[in-house]
């Protein structure tokens, strides 16, 4: 293709478009992915910084670089201007406003982009476009591969003697939380009858996981819930029991402000089979936490919601 330049007039309605039509800055990265040929470009941008500075990262960068980028940055811009329906965004908390603003974003965009497009030919477009949804497939089918061997791990686990189930519970949840990105600050790890651990996941969570006979009492979330409130106020706590929790318990850590979410092995069921993914479990979970006050909603009942 002939070396042609990008206008600086595009840039700032791109750059309003990649930040609204993405809530969440892992679905941000995924589309970034599937668009961009350059792997590198979205793995070294900083995705601890706020998704609008991310995005102005990585568009300034490519304009400043159009000598080696000028075909990645003319991507980005029509597969971002391809973006016809971001329903997505109905999902979450004000979701009617969030997709009113990507929708204006988004024709924001379209109403400068005809210039780019007809930069390419119909074949290199939709050669493009071929590339970006073999991508996707690709991404999507190395998700399903994983989860299935999940799958079969979590369902082997129950077939197992405490000691080694605990053990066999450790390597499922590291190989799990892995799968979606959501970075661990170290491996699980098994001490006694529990798993404990941190991650990072829009905001700071500490971990616990227990898989007893019987079901958590309040004693047990009120060991965990001191955990976490000696860390920043800002960090919460994630406990899992596998086989669920007591009423008593989810009624009193539902009572002033809480600082746990809590899910049990019909969460993770839901998780393994494909019907929700890990990070829009915990998502929806503390959305509904702050909005409620209750620290435990099942998945089933957030899937039901819709």
């Amino acid at each position: 293709m002939t070396v042609k330049r990008i206008s600086p007039a595009v840039l700032h309605p791109l750059k309003e478009a990649l930040t609204l039509a993405f809530w969440y800055k892992p679905d941000l990265r995924a589309f970034l992915t599937s668009s961009l040929q350059t792997r590198e470009l979205v793995s070294q941008l900083d995705w601890t910084d706020y998704k609008r500075s991310i995005v102005a990262q990585l568009v300034d960068s490519l304009y400043a670089s159009q000598h080696r980028y000028f075909d990645e940055l003319l991507n980005l811009i029509l597969a971002t201007a391809d973006i016809t329906d971001p329903s997505h965004l109905k999902k979450v908390e004000n979701g009617a406003a969030k997709y009113t603003a990507a929708v204006e974003a988004l024709d924001s965009l379209r109403a400068v982009v005809d210039p780019y497009r007809r930069m390419r030919s119909e074949e290199e477009e939709a050669e493009r476009r071929r590339a970006r949804d073999k991508a996707k497939a690709e991404t999507q089918r190395a998700i399903n591969e994983k989860l299935e061997e999940l799958r079969t791990l979590f369902y082997e686990i129950h077939q197992l003697d405490p000691q080694p189930r605990g053990y066999a519970l450790e390597k499922f949840l590291n190989g799990l939380f892995a799968l979606y990105d959501i970075e661990a600050k170290a491996p699980f790890k098994k001490r006694g009858e529990q798993i404990d651990g941190a991650f990072t996941f829009e905001g700071e969570y500490l971990l616990e996981a227990k898989w007893r006979k019987n079901l958590s009492a309040v004693a047990e979330l009120d060991s965990f819930a001191s955990k976490v409130g000696r860390k920043l106020d800002n960090t919460l706590g994630l406990f899992l029991s596998m086989n669920g929790f007591q009423e008593t318990a989810i009624e009193v850590h539902s009572q002033g402000r809480a600082v746990l979410i809590l899910m049990d092995g019909a969460d993770l069921n839901a998780v393994i089979e494909g019907r929700i993914s890990l990070p829009d479990l915990i998502r929806r979970k503390k959305q509904h936490a702050a909005r409620t006050g209750n620290v435990f909603i099942s998945a089933s009942a957030l899937l039901n919601e819709h």
